[in-house]
């Protein structure tokens, strides 16, 4: 009686682990991103005048093959030193991408994808306040950034319906006060819906 109970449990375990791999990146599944990372290196209070960090939320959606349409919207604060202070540059970005699917494992547990997103929206230094503590004018303007960014985003599963992922990007944007390029890297959730 004990080894039919044991050979059911194991028949068992089997068909459901199955069934939960079979379901994954499916076409037409939806996942909601929630991200957090840094911005053109490591904040740390030593620094935090040269870096900055993001946070994100976006829709993926699979299509054929595990690759994913992801549409979302990003907050990145940056800060530049200045005298004995440090002038805040804030951007607002909507994202439109295709992320494709380079690398996974057999029990389709682990998933490496590579991206390519556009964006744009809207960038504000210091607030909008052209005045400084000291007196002083800011001669840059807020204004209306775009351009595009690449991904490079590791996947793994932690339950069938949150998965954690580790990312790194490039951002360009054109229009802006901080320059082009903003490295990016950071860390987020997952949370399929069926």
């Amino acid at each position: 009686m004990r080894k039919l109970a044991f050979f059911l449990f194991v028949v068992s375990l089997a068909l459901f682990t199955e069934q939960a791999h079979a379901q994954r990146c499916l076409p037409k599944i939806k996942g909601i991103r929630l991200t957090t990372g840094m911005a053109d290196g490591f904040y740390s209070s030593s620094s935090k005048n040269e870096t900055g960090y993001t946070f994100g939320a976006s829709l993926a959606t699979y299509a054929k093959g595990g690759h994913q349409w992801v549409f979302g919207a990003e907050y990145l604060r940056r800060y530049h030193s200045y005298r004995e202070s440090r002038i805040p540059v804030e951007q607002f970005t909507g994202e439109g991408g295709f992320f494709s699917g380079v690398l996974s494992d057999g029990s389709k547990t682990f998933f490496l994808s590579a991206g390519i997103s556009a964006l744009a929206g809207y960038e504000t230094v210091n607030g909008g306040k052209k005045q400084l503590f000291d007196g002083s004018t800011l001669r840059n303007k807020d204004g209306f950034i775009y351009g595009g960014a690449i991904t490079l985003q590791a996947e793994t599963y932690l339950s069938d319906h949150l998965v954690l992922l580790l990312y790194g990007r490039e951002r360009c944007l054109w229009g802006g006060a901080t320059g082009h390029f903003h490295a990016q890297y950071g860390v987020g959730l997952k949370i399929m819906m069926d």
